[in-house]
């Protein structure tokens, strides 16, 4: 049974880089840490997991290109003797897909959440002007007026 694709269209060109980001996030979709996400002002993120049991050096956050990586993981205390274990002491890793521009302020852990916050900056509209060259068919420059882009 083959696959339909989300960006099938012929309209969303060069997209196929985000739909295999997409299936990996879904792929590690685990329900452990839950989490919360929540809007601070009016360009700002903070991202909260429950982390109950974890110390700051348990956990590590990773920021490589555009993916946010939690990890978590205990270290094994071989001298308590447990009747009853019910709280959960296993590693997990949570990864989060920022846009382009987010960038993380800060993390704090207090209480057992462990609070990330994000910032969105402004957006600034980018134009460009694309020159049209007359000539033969199939033989297309570089049409891009750059000049016009810098508002020289």
């Amino acid at each position: 049974m083959s696959r339909v694709s989300l960006f099938n269209s012929p309209l969303l060109l060069g997209f196929d880089q985000l739909e295999r980001t997409l299936d990996r996030l879904a792929k590690n979709a685990e329900g452990y840490p839950p989490y919360n996400i929540e809007r601070i002002g009016e360009n700002g993120l903070r991202i909260t997991l429950a982390v109950a049991g974890f110390t700051g050096d348990d956990l590590v956050i990773e920021l490589v290109e555009n993916q946010l990586t939690v990890r978590g993981k205990q270290a094994d205390d071989g001298d308590r003797v447990y009747l009853h274990r019910g709280i959960a002491a296993r590693q997990f890793q949570r990864a989060f897909m920022l846009a382009d521009g987010i960038e993380v302020t800060g993390a704090r852990l207090d209480n057992g959440l462990l609070a990330i916050d994000l910032m969105r900056p402004q957006a600034e509209p980018k134009i460009r002007t694309i020159r049209i060259d007359a000539g033969t068919p199939g033989a297309v420059g570089n049409g891009i007026d750059i000049a016009a882009r810098r508002g020289r």
